[in-house]
This record gives C-alpha cells, structure tokens and sequence, in this order.
C-alpha cells in the first residue's frame, strides 16, 4: 500500500488547474512503494501536452527540504536524455507544489515494468545505465551528503535495541561483523551524484531495454563504486539472498565497464563497499522489522535476504564480484 496521504477529484482539478496539461481523464493510486503517495493521473492534454503523469505526494521519510536537490538532479539528467521522469513545471515555473498538507510533484510517465528475477541480459543493461548516469553528472555539482553511509550504521545498530536475535539468532554476529568492516572503509575514491537505491523494483524496462530509472530519494554524493556495490547487491543475487547468479554479475559489471573503466583501487574496494551496502539494507530493514506494528498496511521486508549478502561479501575477493 503506498497510498497514505487521499487526493480527491476535486483536490486534484484544482492542482492541475496550475498546469497547461489539461483536465484529469483518470486517476488512481499506485500500490508499489513505501516512501511517498503515488498516484497515475491520464490527463486530457493543453499548452504542454496531455498523457499520462505520476502524481507523488512527499511523505515523513523524505525531507521537504532535500526535495528541490533531489527534482534538479531528475531534471538534470532527463535533459541529459536519460530514461528518467522529469519533473514538470507549473505555469509559473514551479515543480514542488502543496498538496493536501503534504509537499507533491507532477512527474513525467515512463512505460516498462519492473523484473523480480533478472536474467544477465538485463543486468547488462542496468550496469549500462548505471554508467551513463554517473557519467550525466560530471556538470551536476550540488552536493548533498549519504545520509545513511557508514557514519550512520553503528547508531542504527544500536537503535534495534539489542533486539536483532528477535529475528534471527545469528544476526547479531553478522552485523557485528559488517560493522568491523566498515570500519575500514575506502578512502579517496572517484565521487560523483549516486542513485544509492538501484534495486530492479526502481528500474523499467521495456523490449530488453532500460525505460526508466526511478526514485532518486537517496541519491546523494558518494562514492561511484560504491552506486555499483549497491546495485550488484541489489541484482545478482536471488531474492532471498540465498543465493548468487554469477552471470548476472558478470553481466552488470561488464555492462557498466562498457561506460565506464573503474580504477583497480576502486576493484579492489568492491567487496568492502558491497558488505557495506548490505549491512546498510540489513539494518535499515531490521529497524523497521522490529518497529512496525502488525497491523500495519507496509510490508516489512526480510533483514535476512541481505544479511545472507552481508555474509557472501564479507568472504568475497574482487574477482568473484564478476568484474573484468
């Protein structure tokens, strides 16, 4: 369920009445995601064109005042002709709005369909697109900070509260484990704007190719290699993280290299920054897995599909991560 925040017919004439897309033909909520009210709205077409739009109104996980670095770097990079929804202004030129007490945005629709189980082919091109985007934000040079980097990850160990044994009895250890790792965390690698979420549930594809990228809500400046560590974790594993599919590593990785070289200091980083990665899902998950309620319309997610990552990495060397 991602529908939290209600638009009624009448709360949406009067938001598009500020756009030159025409009136709604259709509108309905959109039941994928967890962060934000998203809804697909048809609309009957005007000044800047009719067709088909998301709707996404910012819930509490996202910080209103994060939301113009995050709409720029969309914009940004659709200019720069990658598959991604560009925000659409308003006829004063405006793209964050207020919407029934929440900040909201009109966004360009982009067909495809989101895959639970990859094939290599697919992975490919995620490793392509990957590449393309870093490459797209050599010249967008707003910072803005990993929120949830390594800095962040002993903290929120600590505010499960001595409870992970709760969901199973050897994750303590693993995310013991993590923690020491990271603490020696790569230092001096090539920065450039990250997706930081590149999970196949935020990539469309369409004909065997990328149509979209999508929810850029934790992109930040970090690390390239580390994007890809996210993204290898994310996509080459089944998705329980029992088990790893080589060929999709391969694939990913040979695909991105295609776009762009990594330096053989960020090579050798990529098991570090993996386990990293997943420890960072793992607690994320984990949190939320012991501090939601039952009853609740979210779905929790399984820490342990990424505490199995987090056990691979740690034993992982460079060359098992599928690279050239």
């Amino acid at each position: 369920m991602a529908v939290y925040t209600p638009v009624s017919a009448d709360d949406l004439a009067a938001f598009l009445a500020g756009y030159d897309v025409g009136e709604a033909v259709s509108f309905k909520g959109i039941a994928e995601g967890v962060e934000n009210s998203n809804f697909l709205a048809e609309t009957s077409g005007g000044a800047s064109g009719g067709g088909r739009f998301i709707l996404t109104l910012y819930e509490k996980r996202v910080a209103e005042g994060d939301l113009p670095w995050f709409l720029a770097l969309m914009g940004h990079l659709a200019a720069k002709g990658l598959p991604v929804p560009g925000p659409v202004a308003d006829r004063q030129g405006r793209t964050l709005q207020r919407l029934n007490g929440r900040p909201a945005c009109l966004i360009e629709f982009l067909p495809g369909v989101s895959v639970t189980e990859p094939a290599p082919a697919a992975a490919r091109e995620v490793g392509v697109a990957l590449g393309r985007m870093h490459a797209a934000t050599i010249d967008f040079t707003a910072p803005r900070a990993n929120a949830l980097g390594p800095a962040a990850w002993p903290p929120l160990a600590a505010r499960c509260e001595g409870r992970l044994a709760e969901i199973d009895a050897d994750l303590p250890a693993l995310v013991e484990a993590g923690l020491s790792s990271a603490a020696h965390w790569p230092q001096g690698l090539p920065l450039a704007t990250i997706h930081a979420d590149l999970f196949p549930d935020n990539v469309l594809l369409l004909d065997g190719k990328v149509s979209g990228l999508i929810d850029f809500y934790f992109a930040c400046t970090d690390a390239r290699a580390y994007d890809v560590a996210v993204t290898h974790a994310a996509w080459c594993f089944s998705h329980d993280g029992r088990q790893f599919f080589t060929e999709r590593a391969a694939a990913l990785m040979a695909g991105y290299a295609d776009v762009i070289a990594l330096e053989p200091a960020e090579i050798a980083a990529l098991p570090v920054l993996a386990a990293g990665a997943a420890l960072r899902f793992t607690l994320t998950r984990a949190f939320d897995w012991l501090n939601t309620p039952a009853d609740a319309l979210v779905t929790r997610k399984d820490p342990m599909a990424f505490a199995r990552r987090l056990e691979w990495y740690l034993a992982a060397t460079p060359e098992m991560m599928g690279g050239r």
